[in-house]
């Protein structure tokens, strides 16, 4: 028994004791106040980019779907979205439950600057 309780076995504990409370504190924030994962501990998202002001798919004859790693509640969807329709004539929805989003582009489409604007957002777009 004396084994057990080492200098190095008490300090993991503290560490991961620590890193418990953080975590249950923080879930608990969420469910109480409303938070999602990716609040700044207020109901703000992290990023907020200008929404698409046109929503006629006529417009749009360039479109591309890509998978989106990091997404893990809905206000992280609307930050992605939000992401990409910050670069110039793009509207863009993001879906959680497959971790996509889907872009319309009045441009032909750079990937290089939907992957900036995702990196941006504090996610990242996944390749085939």
């Amino acid at each position: 028994m004396e084994d057990v309780f080492t200098p190095g076995n008490i300090i993991v504990f503290v560490i991961v004791s620590i890193g418990l409370v953080v975590g249950v504190r923080r879930a608990l924030a969420g469910l109480m106040r409303g938070q999602s994962c990716c609040s700044d501990g207020a109901t703000a998202r992290r990023h907020r980019g200008p929404a698409a002001a046109d929503v006629d798919e006529s417009r749009y004859p360039f479109e591309v779907e890509l998978s989106i790693a990091g997404m893990s509640c809905q206000g992280c969807a609307a930050t992605v979205a939000d992401a990409l329709n910050s670069v110039p004539g793009t509207w863009a929805t993001a879906d959680l439950a497959t971790k996509t989003a889907h872009i319309h582009s009045k441009e032909p489409i750079d990937i290089s600057a939907y992957e900036a604007a995702v990196r941006d957002a504090g996610y990242r777009v996944l390749r085939p």
